[in-house]
């Protein structure tokens, strides 16, 4: 269980998140809900007797005046070589925010925009942020002084905490000894929902699901391509499906599914192929889990987000592949289907290891302990 604070009690928390749809659902969804896992521990923050409110509340919508200056602030970030954010959400909620004892920031998305507030003296409490692609981000800055202010202003921050052990070293690289803690935050999942139905039928031999821009669909179309007697499912955003052209025959596709369709397919699968690029921050790392948790045996592209800290062993508990591979994710993947026993024996491994190391109850106590020092540090200073 989250701990609070033995001096002071747990703080006031403000919770900036993307605005979605799936996450609007889950706020309208009752607290108990799997759906709601996309709030990042809200639940389980307030359940600790943190106080705690966020920027999707109705009241912090932005006004036309503040998405005029968001237009502004926008602007000048573009115009000055910088990768900007979503500016309007963040200014619609900096009066609240800023009476907050710490803000989390959970995705990139509005915590640049909130890094560079800061920067000008905009933001008062302590922030912990949360990077999900920001080495990335960062490539993308042009000149110096957009790269100076991005630096001084992510300086500033008293957290920043990363899904990935390679996000983390090149955070601590760029940030230097001047720089925020810079934490590596192991993802979890809920092992309740996401458990095995052995009485469940197997509807395809390989499913894969994704939504980030890192999935290497194509890659998966074409082993696809080249085993017709094998049924492959695909679940994808609208926007990962757009590089995928025609699909084999073999193949099934079903787009933005609700979120209680993930469990089902994933229970569904004889395995679970998860090909990804290689990046600083993605693994697959949340359908990884899940498949795992629901004993599946999985095959992954060993990308360096998840190489570390995740308790990964190729032909242990998952079957591990460089990422871009295509022959050698087909030989993995035929590998386990024509292998009932080492299927077992991966599902198995995998869901001893999501129980043991990777559960929500375990992401979100580190996400408390984190935010609760941050707002320590503040009081002591």
């Amino acid at each position: 269980m989250i701990e609070p604070s033995p001096s002071r009690g747990a703080p006031s928390v403000f919770v900036l998140f993307r605005d979605s749809g799936l996450r609007r659902d889950a706020l309208h969804a009752p607290v108990g809900d799997p759906s709601r896992y996309s709030l990042y521990g809200l639940d389980e923050l307030r359940a600790a007797g943190f106080a705690v409110d966020h920027d999707l509340e109705a009241r912090y919508e932005p006004s036309a005046r503040v998405r005029a200056e968001a237009r502004l602030l926008d602007r000048a970030v573009t115009l000055g070589g910088g990768y900007s954010g979503d500016f309007a959400r963040v200014l619609a909620s900096s009066s609240a925010f800023n009476r907050a004892d710490v803000v989390f920031s959970t995705v990139d998305t509005v915590g640049i925009p909130l890094a560079l507030l800061g920067r000008f003296g905009r933001v008062r409490p302590p922030v912990v942020y949360a990077a999900i692609g920001l080495p990335e981000r960062l490539a993308r800055l042009r000149g110096s002084a957009a790269r100076r202010l991005f630096a001084d202003a992510f300086r500033r921050l008293d957290t920043v905490i990363a899904y990935g052990w390679s996000e983390v070293e090149e955070l601590r690289d760029w940030l230097g000894g001047r720089g925020p803690n810079v934490e590596f935050v192991a993802f979890g999942v809920d092992t309740d929902y996401f458990r095995p139905e052995p009485d469940t039928a197997i509807e395809h031999d390989v499913v894969s699901i994704g939504a980030d821009p890192r999935r290497d669909f194509p890659l998966l179309l074409d082993v696809a391509s080249r085993h017709p007697d094998r049924s492959f499912l695909v679940v994808a955003s609208a926007d990962n499906t757009r590089e995928l052209g025609a699909l084999p025959a073999n193949v099934r596709l079903e787009v933005n599914v609700p979120f209680g369709r993930v469990r089902e397919c994933l229970l569904g699968a004889r395995i679970v192929a998860l090909p990804v690029r290689e990046n600083t921050y993605s693994g697959a790392t949340t359908t990884l889990l899940q498949g795992m948790a629901c004993a599946r045996p999985v095959v992954v592209s060993r990308t360096s987000a998840i190489a570390r800290g995740y308790q990964l062993e190729d032909g242990v508990n998952c079957r591990l592949v460089p990422p871009g591979d295509s022959d050698a994710f087909e030989e993995a993947v035929l590998d386990v289907l024509d292998d009932r026993s080492q299927a077992e024996a991966l599902g198995l491994r995998a869901r001893e290891t999501v129980e043991r190391d990777l559960t929500w109850t375990g992401y979100t106590d580190e996400l408390g302990r984190l935010l609760s020092a941050a707002a320590e540090r503040a009081r002591a200073a």
